[in-house]
């Protein structure tokens, strides 16, 4: 026996309850349920526990268009952001749609029945489900694993080795020597937090990494709540971020040199002329070939200037007894090490996916519209912008999918595929240099290098294609043949 539903959203962390909202405002009339895997809804928000996690882009973008953020802080906590995903789930009845410890396992497409048959384990039981139109919100990494290199000596260590996506509320480190390796936006919000506690903190990269200081409140924001009903505030909020960003990001690919040195010397203005951010601070790429790390309020250079924290640009030789040796000779001592060396990118899932019986090579797969896949039917997945909030081109991706289905219902068409009607030549799905990405590029589908094939890291290019652009753009819709009618 399968149960049915229209959709099947996977995953209930921010992109899966954004696209319950879309689909039960726009799709009244079908039905859906959401599959998570965890016993909780949140996704990132829920998973990460460790000390001082945070959003590394303002709540302003990263919350739903459709709810407003309304909390003073801007760069908000972990916790504040899980409750926003709760309330919100809560106050839509979406809540109502999530089937917790349902863990997806393969998913196969019928084009005879026109149907995905997603398989999954439940309770210790395996379960059937079935949908017309299957819809992955599950993030774009392990949850059961991280990045951790092969470091030399591991088991000779003393003290502990942990992993900030695994981190627990036993882990002890008050009064403790600490070491984060590490440079990316996980290690710079550790640091300042744990310098609290810890007798100190060493930040040991490789390489430096654009850190960006910005305030936790956003001054304008608070001061338009105060005048105008709390959704107008927040969308003109909203619009005034996503345009300041969009030309930040625009000037920094642009003109680099300069974007670099202003970057640079705003580090240099936080930690004094006499401190090297020559070494610890300026890196080898040009702005935005990774993404920058933000820390509200210059937490970690207030750590760094009041001597509770130092950053170390050096390479791993082998943990000792006592802690790290360092390719240069020195010894760094540490109680606990944190490694804060990175995510396993893992598009789909992890998920198996299978057409009429086919395997499918994402590797060999051009993305739609940064949301579908050539070749694949009634299927779509949420990922976000890399120089931007996540929710942004979540949010844009839903409601891509409503109109999809609307134009599907109203034509009387049971089957979706983008399909290229002119060769494509093949890039990389992203055009990023950071070291997550890089590990996965073999395994990542690809874009094109023209429309629709082509993804773009701009909202307001997408918003003008994905919501008011048509929906034929080399997509086939069809109504294949049922498997009796052939046989017949």
């Amino acid at each position: 026996m399968r149960e049915h539903f229209d959709v099947l959203v996977v995953g209930a962390g921010l992109s899966g309850i954004g696209a319950g909202y879309h689909l039960q405002t726009h799709c009244p009339g079908r039905t859906y349920a959401i599959l998570e895997g965890r016993e909780r809804m949140g996704g990132t928000w829920d998973l990460f526990r460790y000390p001082g996690i945070r959003s590394d882009s303002d709540m302003y973008t990263l919350g739903f268009s459709f709810r407003p953020w309304t909390d003073a802080k801007a760069i908000a906590d972990g916790d504040a952001i899980l409750r926003y995903l709760e309330d919100t789930a809560r106050e839509f009845g979406i809540d109502r749609h999530i089937r917790y410890r349902h863990k997806v396992v393969r998913a196969a497409w019928s084009s005879s029945e026109a149907l995905w048959t997603v398989t999954v384990e439940a309770a210790g039981r395996v379960r059937h489900f079935s949908c017309s139109f299957l819809f992955l919100c599950a993030g774009y990494y392990n949850y059961e694993r991280g990045h951790l290199p092969d470091f030399p000596g591991r088991a000779d260590f003393h003290g502990r080795i942990v992993h900030p996506q695994f981190w627990t509320p036993d882990i002890d480190y008050a009064g403790k020597r600490v070491v984060v390796i590490g440079s990316g936006a996980t290690a710079v919000t550790l640091v300042p937090e744990l310098a609290r506690q810890a007798a100190h903190v060493t930040m040991l990269q490789r390489s430096p990494t654009y850190i960006v200081a910005r305030p936790s409140q956003d001054g304008i924001a608070n001061w338009l709540r105060r005048y105008l009903p709390a959704k107008a505030a927040y969308a003109l909020t909203r619009w005034k971020n996503v345009l300041i960003g969009q030309y930040f990001y625009a000037l920094a690919r642009k003109h680099p040199a300069k974007a670099k040195a202003r970057l640079v010397e705003m580090v240099r203005c936080e930690l004094g002329h006499d401190y090297d951010v020559e070494t610890h601070f300026t890196p080898r790429y040009d702005p935005w070939d990774q993404r920058l790390c933000l820390v509200p309020d210059a937490d970690l250079f207030a750590a760094v200037r009041e001597g509770r924290a130092e950053v170390v640009t050096d390479r791993i030789e082998r943990f000792t007894s006592t802690g790290l040796k360092l390719e240069s000779g020195r010894e760094l001592d540490a109680d606990l090490v944190v490694t804060a060396t990175g995510l396993e990118v893992q598009l789909m899932g992890g998920v198996p996916v299978t057409v009429d019986g086919e395997r499918v090579d994402w590797s060999q797969r051009f993305t739609y519209k940064g949301m579908m896949f050539s070749g694949v039917p009634n299927f779509a997945i949420a990922f976000g912008y890399t120089n931007a909030s996540w929710t942004l081109k979540a949010d844009l991706t839903a409601a891509y999918v409503t109109r999809l289905l609307g134009a599907m219902a109203k034509r009387g068409m049971r089957q979706v595929t983008p399909q290229p009607a002119a060769p494509v030549e093949p890039e990389p799905f992203l055009d990023f240099t950071s070291g997550y990405v890089q590990r996965a590029l073999g395994l990542l589908p690809r874009q094109g290098h023209r429309k629709p094939w082509k993804v773009h890291q701009s909202y307001t290019r997408d918003l003008l294609a994905l919501k008011f652009g048509g929906v034929d753009d080399e997509m086939v819709f069809s109504n294949p043949e049922p498997a009796v009618r052939q046989a017949a």
